[in-house]
């Protein structure tokens, strides 16, 4: 069992996040450096609500993290940066994120998965 590997609910919660088009775009772009959000909405073309619920779904994800810091004139501009990851995504991976699942498994109904606080 490899220790660094995400739980099956960090495995799901990641994928998921990933598994957007326009989420990809922001990983892909930020992964070239951290920027802030007024600048990344106009580089990808989307509305800055829009971002903000990706940037969220991501963040809460563990991809990306974000920090408000206040420009020379002390506007506060959030910035977000990829966070360091490796996802192996391969059987064994797979069959181990799953023993951690917290999710029902539909042949074998159980309780349901917690809410993230």
């Amino acid at each position: 069992m490899d220790p660094a590997a995400p739980s099956g609910d960090e495995l799901v919660d990641k994928l998921a996040a990933l598994a957007n088009p326009l989420r990809l775009r922001i990983v892909a772009r930020l992964a070239a450096g951290r920027d802030y959000v007024s600048h990344l909405s106009r580089e990808i073309g989307i509305s800055r609500p829009l971002l903000h619920m990706h940037l969220q779904r991501l963040e809460a994800a563990g991809l990306i993290t974000g920090s408000l810091e206040l420009s020379a004139d002390g506007k506060a501009m959030k910035y977000y940066e990829v966070v360091d990851f490796d996802l192996q995504l391969n059987p064994a991976a797979i069959a181990q994120a799953t023993a951690t699942l917290t999710e029902p498994d539909p042949a074998n109904p159980g309780p349901a998965r917690k809410e993230k606080s």
